[in-house]
């Protein structure tokens, strides 16, 4: 079992930058790869960024890819989400997510790849 807890969302102005944190309690953190998803109103839950177990590999959707950057600390149990040179289209609850299967996988992009889930922070990104 994973369990998951954002922090860091809130208001900012176009352009700006936020960070993202995910802390996981559980033993198997450290070998699950992880995954920021979003959602905004009346739309679809959107991959955003995932990492794998060591950190090593990264996938970003082409929306973010450049301005936000995915990081882990397996020794704090926590994953990173930067967020640069946001825009208001990055409005959206931000989620974190644990992968459903322990070290390698062939799929990061799908939220059914994923088993455990955050409540998810607020982003709101002003014009």
């Amino acid at each position: 079992q994973v369990q998951l807890v954002e922090s860091g969302g809130g208001l900012v102005q176009a352009g700006g930058s936020l960070r993202l944190s995910c802390a996981a309690s559980g033993r198997t953190f450290s070998t699950r790869a992880m995954g920021w998803f979003r959602q905004a109103p009346g739309k679809e839950r959107e991959f955003v960024a995932a990492i794998t177990w060591t950190g090593g590999s990264t996938y970003y959707a082409d929306s973010v890819k450049g301005r936000f950057t995915i990081s882990r600390d397996n020794a704090k149990n926590t994953v990173y989400l930067q967020m640069n040179s946001l825009k208001p289209e990055d409005t959206a609850v931000y989620s974190c997510a644990a992968h459903d299967s322990s070290y390698y996988s062939s799929t990061y992009v799908q939220d059914d790849d994923y088993a455990y889930w955050g409540q998810g922070t607020q982003v709101t990104v002003s014009s």
